[in-house]
């Protein structure tokens, strides 16, 4: 468990499972390195730009990318390179019309695939494999597919760590690409106006004077749980309640880290009801405040901040990206 205190005081993290310091080599592979990287990052036609790419959920594909382009953890060197990060924006361009489907299937393989090896092409020390991507191969990609997205991940992505904001469902398929063991949960994307990084566009407001702690975030597409938590909030327009998290099988980001017992409250998707009204109601405003104040100690690891500051999204990506490195592949 992460002591709040410690974390303030120190800008540390725990050395179980992690180190004392940060020692890490990324290779970042160019756009014109390998065939077909254009046309998962700006589309078919290169019309996609990197700034319509950085607006929304998806624009942690982007905000890490130029990250790691600037970070002291970038080697040009693939013979002393950890990891290797292959950029896209796929899910950006797919959304903003750049690429089919069909179309983004096509593009990985045929740039990356040789049929006569049976292997993704990628001639580097680290990345070469016969069956293919190594599990030193890092992708960042921000869907609600999640790397559903490249149909054809079980037999390429299947070693690779996923860098992903969402681990606990995957839109319209039956299993989630998400595993625990090899990918890492990210904090999504917050617009950076909306942190102390970028000119504020929001004033925070005591809890005394908010009429809601909380809004439901997502779609409903028909699910029991969602459909009743839109019929509870029709019911009960004005009724006050705390973030709740109703997914049984939730990973949160740095959750090896961070006691999110002691910042939120998870509650039984298959409870959903008055019940959970009733609980949130019963709630005192001082447990509330102290929540609040706990999430407030560490909500500097959600904002992807400039790698200088001590504590960051990229520079905790960084730690748990550090616990994912192989000695022998």
């Amino acid at each position: 468990m992460l002591k709040f205190s410690d974390y303030v005081i120190h800008r540390g993290w725990p050395n179980k499972g992690f180190g004392n310091q940060l020692s890490l080599k990324i290779y970042v592979y160019e756009e014109n390195e390998i065939g077909g990287l254009k046309e998962l990052m700006y589309g078919r036609d290169g019309q996609i730009t990197v700034d319509s790419c950085l607006k929304g959920q998806w624009g942690t594909q982007v905000k890490i990318h130029q990250m790691l382009l600037k970070s002291r953890f970038r080697t040009l060197n693939k013979e002393e390179a950890d990891l290797f990060f292959i950029p896209t924006y796929v899910k950006c361009v797919r959304m903003m019309g750049g690429l089919t489907d069909k179309e983004i299937n096509s593009t990985y393989l045929k740039e990356f695939y040789n049929p006569e090896l049976g292997s993704l092409l990628l001639l580097t020390r680290g990345s070469l494999s016969y069956s293919g991507f190594k599990s030193n191969t890092i992708f960042s990609i921000i869907s609600g597919a999640g790397a559903h997205i490249f149909r054809s991940w079980p037999k390429f992505l299947n070693r690779s760590i996923i860098l992903t904001p969402e681990g606990d469902r995957t839109d319209k398929r039956d299993t989630s690409a998400f595993n625990t063991w090899k990918d890492i949960i990210i904090p999504g994307n917050v617009d950076d106006s909306m942190t102390r990084y970028g000119a504020s566009l929001v004033e925070l407001l005591p809890l005394s004077k908010r009429k809601f702690l909380a809004n439901f975030l997502g779609r409903v597409q028909g699910k029991v749980g969602r459909v009743k938590l839109v019929e509870l909030a029709n019911n009960f327009p004005d009724k006050e309640c705390v973030p709740v998290l109703l997914s049984d099988q939730v990973e949160l980001p740095f959750q090896d880290v961070v006691d999110y017992s002691q910042i939120s409250i998870k509650w039984p998707s298959t409870h959903i009801g008055p019940q959970l009204l009733d609980y949130l109601e019963l709630i005192p405003d001082k447990e509330i405040d102290a929540m609040i104040a706990r999430g407030r100690q560490i909500r500097c690891l959600y904002a992807y901040a400039p790698e200088t500051e001590p504590c960051s999204a990229f520079v905790g990506i960084m730690w748990e990206l550090q616990r994912k490195v192989r000695q022998f592949h």
